[in-house]
C-alpha cells in the first residue's frame, strides 16, 4: 500500500533554478578549492596522493552514500531528504575550512561529499517525478546549463580567495553556497514525490529493486555513457591543477581562469545538446559527442606522446572534451533512471555510485602515476575518450530505448 500526498506544481522556471543550485553543488564543491589544492598541500605538508584524497574521499562518499539517500527519498519523498542533506553539507564545510591536518580535512570532506549526495541524487529524482523521459531530458540539459553557469564563477572565486585570503577561505564559501541552497528548499520547494513507497527501505524490496534496475539494459548502456564521460573529467579535475600550477607554472588565478574557460565551453555543449535533440533525437546527439570526446581525447595523447608537455597541448583539446561532456550528462543521466518512475531515487542513487566508485578508482591511479608531467593526465582523458566512444556508438543505439 502506498501513500499520497498532496502537491502543488512548481513552475518549470523554478524546477530549473532549483536543479541548477542542485546540480551545481557538485563544481562548487570540487572546482572551488581546486586553486586551494597545491597551497593547502604544502601547508600541511602532505604528499600529493594524500592531498587528492580530500577529492577522492569526497566523491567515493557521495557516491555511497547515494545508495542510501536514494531509498530514503523514496520513502520519505525529495523534501525531508534536500533538507537533511543541505543542514549537514553546511555544517561539514564549516569543519572543513577549520581543520587542521589533512587527515581531519580528509574525514571532513568525506561527511560533505555523503551530504552532497541527496542533493545530486535527489535532483536526478525530481525530474523523473515530474516529467516523461523524452521532456525530463530537456530540462535536465536546463539544469545543467545552470550547473555551468555555477561552475563558471567557481574555480575563479577560488583562485581569487586562495590569492587574497588562503584556502581557508575557499573551503569557507562551500558553507555559503550550501546555506544559499538550503534556503531555497526550505522556502521556495514543494514536494515532488505524489506517491511514497513504504516498503523502499524493506531490504527485500530494496535488493530486488538494485536487481531489476541493473538488469535494464537502457539502464547499463546509458550509465556506461555517464560513468565513463564522469571518468574522464575526474581525471582533469583531480590532476590539473598540480599539472598547470606545478608542473607549468600557471598562478592561482591563471588557473581559475582557465577553469572558468571548461566551464563555459561545457555551458555551450548544453545549448548544443538541446539544438542535437531537437534535430536529431536522442541517439544521434550522444553518437556526435562521442565523436568530440574522442577526438579531444586522442590530441590530447598524441601531443603528449610527441613530446609537447605545455598548457596549450592539455587545455585546447580538452574544451573539446568538455563540450561534448555537456551533451553525454544530461542525456545519459536522464536516460538511465527514465525507465524506473516508482524508484527514480534507487536508480539514480545507482547511477551516481556506479560515476563516484569509477571516479574513486581512477584518483588512486592518477595519485600513483603523477610524475611531473602531463603524461599521467592526458593518457587518462584519452583512454576514457575511446570508452565514451564505444558507449555512445555501440551500447546505447543496441541496448537503449529512447
Amino acid at each position: 500500500m502506498t501513500h499520497t500526498k498532496p502537491t502543488t506544481a512548481m513552475p518549470a522556471s523554478l524546477v530549473v533554478v532549483v536543479l541548477s543550485m542542485l546540480l551545481g553543488l557538485h563544481p562548487v564543491t570540487t572546482d572551488l578549492y581546486l586553486p586551494a589544492l597545491p597551497a593547502l598541500t604544502q601547508e600541511f605538508g602532505a604528499p600529493i596522493a594524500q592531498a587528492q584524497l580530500t577529492l577522492t574521499a569526497l566523491l567515493l562518499a557521495f557516491g555511497v552514500s547515494q545508495l542510501f539517500w536514494g531509498p530514503l527519498s523514496d520513502r520519505f519523498g525529495r523534501r525531508p531528504i534536500l533538507l537533511a542533506g543541505m543542514t549537514a553539507y553546511v555544517l561539514a564545510a564549516l569543519a572543513s575550512a577549520m581543520a587542521p591536518s589533512m587527515e581531519a580535512l580528509i574525514f571532513w570532506r568525506s561527511l560533505q561529499g555523503a551530504a552532497m549526495g541527496a542533493a545530486v541524487m535527489c535532483a536526478r529524482a525530481i525530474v523523473r517525478d515530474l516529467y516523461t523521459p523524452e521532456q525530463g531530458v530537456g530540462i535536465m540539459s536546463k539544469g545543467q546549463s545552470g550547473l555551468g553557469v555555477v561552475a563558471c564563477i567557481s574555480a575563479p572565486v577560488g583562485g581569487l580567495l586562495t590569492a587574497w585570503f588562503g584556502w581557508h577561505s575557499a573551503l569557507l564559501a562551500l558553507a555559503v553556497f550550501g546555506s544559499l541552497t538550503w534556503g531555497l528548499i526550505a522556502l521556495r520547494f514543494q514536494e515532488t514525490l505524489l506517491t511514497t513507497n513504504p516498503n523502499a527501505l524493506h531490504p527485500t524490496t530494496l535488493v530486488q529493486t538494485w536487481l531489476q534496475i541493473l538488469r535494464n539494459p537502457t539502464f547499463l548502456a546509458f550509465t556506461a555513457l555517464s560513468v565513463s564521460a564522469y571518468g574522464g573529467l575526474f581525471t582533469y579535475l583531480v590532476s590539473s591543477s598540480f599539472v598547470l600550477i606545478g608542473v607549468l607554472g600557471y598562478s592561482t588565478t591563471q588557473y581559475g581562469l582557465v577553469m572558468f574557460s571548461m566551464s563555459l565551453a561545457y555551458l555551450l555543449g548544453t545549448f548544443v545538446c538541446r539544438w542535437l535533440l531537437r534535430k536529431y533525437g536522442l541517439h544521434r546527439a550522444v553518437a556526435v559527442a562521442g565523436g568530440l570526446s574522442l577526438t579531444a581525447g586522442t590530441a590530447m595523447g598524441g601531443l603528449t606522446l610527441a613530446g609537447l608537455h605545455n598548457g596549450w597541448a592539455v587545455v585546447l583539446p580538452f574544451y573539446l572534451f568538455i563540450v561534448g561532456h555537456g551533451i553525454h550528462q544530461p542525456c545519459s543521466q536522464t536516460s538511465a533512471v527514465g525507465p524506473f518512475p516508482k524508484a527514480a531515487g534507487v536508480a539514480s542513487a545507482l547511477n551516481g555510485f556506479l560515476m563516484m566508485l569509477v571516479a574513486f578508482g581512477t584518483g588512486l591511479w592518477l595519485g600513483q602515476r603523477m610524475d611531473g608531467t602531463t603524461q599521467a593526465l592526458a593518457m587518462g582523458v584519452w583512454f576514457w575518450s575511446v570508452c565514451i566512444a564505444l558507449s555512445a556508438w555501440i551500447l546505447v543505439p543496441r541496448y537503449a530505448r529512447s
